[in-house]
């Protein structure tokens, strides 16, 4: 062995250049190469990045959340929040909130008072720093509310988008979806990297730096809860919320997926998801389904209540029900 320290390779070479493809880019490639050609682009994606700067050794040889140190997890979110300074003009309080002992969170709407007029999807968007392009206010939206016909219940004739100030019509009803937080999670199965999945409280999650953009996920979830950034989100600083959390609204980059979580950053301290503080009417119920003391569990006990694609066998945390 040549002991010359002139004549060893330097450690940028060897880090940056072989050890990738043993690790997590050796995961990405495995996994995208199901789809093709699509999947060669997805295997030479992670290295592509490192060449160009958009992503460090450290993100590419990074541990899955669930194995991360306390330490790491602290580095990591160190870095993130520098380059969301050095990309957006702002320094998120960058978190990681775990979930509370004893708390399984439930939602309920009650779709006799839903007006239609969609300050939750809007609030959504500010709160969980999704881009705010007008094309993308509609595309990249966790919560989609849809304009039914008084007594139907076919969502397939749905309209899915209006003019809010037309809203609410005596001949229709509304019916906002997002994700259902399922029991019986149809995309976390599916997940070649386990990028995402179920956590104590009930909510599913994704790990964007894990995330290899497959859509997977997409294809299994029969709710259309799921958004892919074909982009990178268009923020501007007086936009963006610096209340952060790792797996939920800190700003995803382009090419992962990414979902409604219950707002965790706020609701696993206590507080209300930012849809239901902006519903005009109170249609909203939010709760932990293991305290019988509960605003959710008053709603399931003493309210007749539906969940949305029973025969999918998912079992949702999300209930709807009339007040009569």
């Amino acid at each position: 062995m040549n002991n010359d320290p002139q004549n060893v390779a330097s450690p940028k070479t060897i880090e940056q250049v072989y050890r990738p493809i043993t690790r997590r880019t050796f995961l990405k490639g495995a996994a995208a190469s199901m789809v093709g050609v699509a999947g060669l682009m997805a295997a030479l994606k992670p290295l592509l990045e490192l060449e160009s700067g958009s992503v460090t050794l450290d993100e590419l040889l990074q541990r899955h959340y669930r194995e991360l140190k306390p330490e790491d997890l602290q580095r990591i979110l160190a870095s993130l929040a520098a380059r969301a300074e050095q990309e957006y003009g702002v320094r998120p309080n960058l978190r990681d909130v775990k979930p509370m002992a004893g708390v399984e969170f439930g939602y309920a709407l009650n779709l006799s008072r839903c007006i239609g007029c969609r300050k939750c999807a809007h609030a959504c968007l500010a709160e969980n720093n999704q881009s705010r392009d007008d094309e993308d206010d509609i595309e990249m939206s966790y919560i989609r509310v849809l304009e039914l016909n008084q007594g139907a219940i076919n969502l397939e004739t749905s309209t899915a988008y209006f003019d809010p100030e037309t809203v609410p019509q005596p001949d229709k009803y509304y019916m906002p979806v997002q994700c259902q937080q399922c029991r019986e999670s149809p995309c976390t199965k599916v997940c070649p990297v386990q990028a995402t999945w179920q956590e104590a409280d009930g909510i599913v999650v994704v790990d964007y730096n894990w995330c290899i953009g497959c859509r997977y996920c997409m294809a299994a979830c029969p709710y259309d809860a799921r958004r892919f950034n074909y982009k990178k989100p268009t923020l501007k600083p007086e936009q963006i919320n610096p209340n952060q959390s790792y797996l939920s609204n800190r700003i995803r980059p382009k090419g992962v997926v990414e979902k409604c979580t219950f707002c965790l950053h706020r609701t696993r301290e206590g507080k209300y998801p930012a849809c239901l503080e902006v519903c005009p009417t109170g249609a909203r119920v939010f709760g932990n389904l293991l305290d019988p003391n509960s605003e959710i569990n008053y709603i399931l006990n003493h309210k007749r209540v539906y969940i949305l694609k029973e025969d999918v066998g998912t079992q949702p945390r999300f209930y709807y029900f009339f007040d009569k």
